[in-house]
């Protein structure tokens, strides 16, 4: 989909020799104009930042990322050099880096592929196959087990269906089977919650959602809670948070990544980055409306320096 909420596009006029040449000289010799270097990389869209690299490695021989990385250092870094990946691979880098070596980032993968839509499912994953020579779901299905695992993998599949009207009786079934399946069994049956929320349309989840609650007088998310745990409660929970709304989702997940001691940098940087074009502008109104305080506000309290002048820049603005 052509997405029109994002807070980063297309900067005019461009001209990526000129940047190519203006981060040259602010990286050039003793010290780094490190203003120069947010300032351009966090107001021009990815395809732009592409096309910078070009130009830089055109004109001066050098990687503008190599650069970037050795005279950058910190969560700073890490900011710039997610923002010049290219962003038809930068899911696809994100799950290989959570899946690889000791331990696998779960948090990582129930992020992605919960909020994703299909479409961006099957790219993330040819991309993978094509720069790891290696399948993702196979990646997958050897680094995690049980429940989590094959909901993983029917997300990956990418075989929602379509939204195309709804049918209130299937709507009233479907209900009826996660109600038996959730709050009136021990034990739940996982696998009813699977196959329905990893398939069903999202218009006819959200419909499901309505109907379980009135049946019920729970939310599906307090059954969920109550019901199951760990990795698997927390990939169900994002899934049917994205149904609802990914832009809330993604609010809530910025919101948590600051929230308390201490942030989650890694998450504050990918979803900074990855929504920047996409809907940041939403998932900003959702955060106004979910937490009392702007995204803006909060990304100003709780991170410092160059990183957080770049990530006010990404953010575009204050709601208040």
């Amino acid at each position: 989909p052509q997405y029109t909420t994002g807070t980063v596009t297309a900067f005019a006029p461009f001209d990526a020799r000129a940047d190519a040449e203006a981060l040259r000289k602010a990286m050039k010799g003793i010290g780094t104009d490190e203003e120069t270097v947010l300032t351009i990389l966090t107001t021009r869209n990815n395809a732009q930042r592409q096309e910078i690299a070009s130009a830089f490695k055109t004109l001066f021989g050098r990687d503008l990322v190599d650069d970037l990385k050795s005279e950058l250092t910190g969560k700073f870094e890490t900011l710039m050099v997610s923002l010049m990946r290219p962003a038809y691979i930068f899911d696809a880098h994100a799950l290989k880096h959570a899946i690889k070596g000791a331990g696998t980032n779960e948090k990582v993968l129930t992020e992605i592929l919960a909020s994703r839509t299909p479409a961006e499912v099957q790219n993330i994953k040819q991309v993978y196959q094509q720069e790891y020579e290696a399948s993702l779901e196979d990646k997958i299905t050897g680094e995690t087990s049980g429940h989590f695992q094959r909901l993983l993998v029917v997300l990956l599949q990418a075989n929602r269906d379509p939204d195309v009207g709804v049918d209130e009786a299937l709507v009233e079934q479907d209900a009826q089977v996660l109600f038996r399946a959730g709050e009136l069994k021990w034990g739940t049956d996982e696998e009813k919650f699977i196959t329905i929320l990893g398939t069903r349309s999202v218009s006819h989840l959200r419909r499901v959602f309505d109907k379980y609650m009135t049946i019920s007088g729970f939310q599906i998310e307090e059954t969920i809670d109550r019901e199951t745990s760990g990795d698997l409660e927390r990939l169900l929970l994002a899934v049917v948070k994205c149904i609802r709304s990914v832009p809330a989702y993604f609010a809530e997940t910025l919101y948590y990544s600051m929230k308390g001691a201490g942030t989650d940098d890694d998450t504050l940087i990918r979803v900074m980055v990855s929504r920047s074009e996409v809907d940041l502008l939403d998932i900003r109104r959702e955060f106004r409306k979910n937490f009392a305080k702007s995204l803006y506000q909060m990304i100003q309290k709780d991170t410092s320096g160059d990183y957080r002048k770049a990530l006010l820049l990404l953010c575009g603005g204050d709601d208040d």
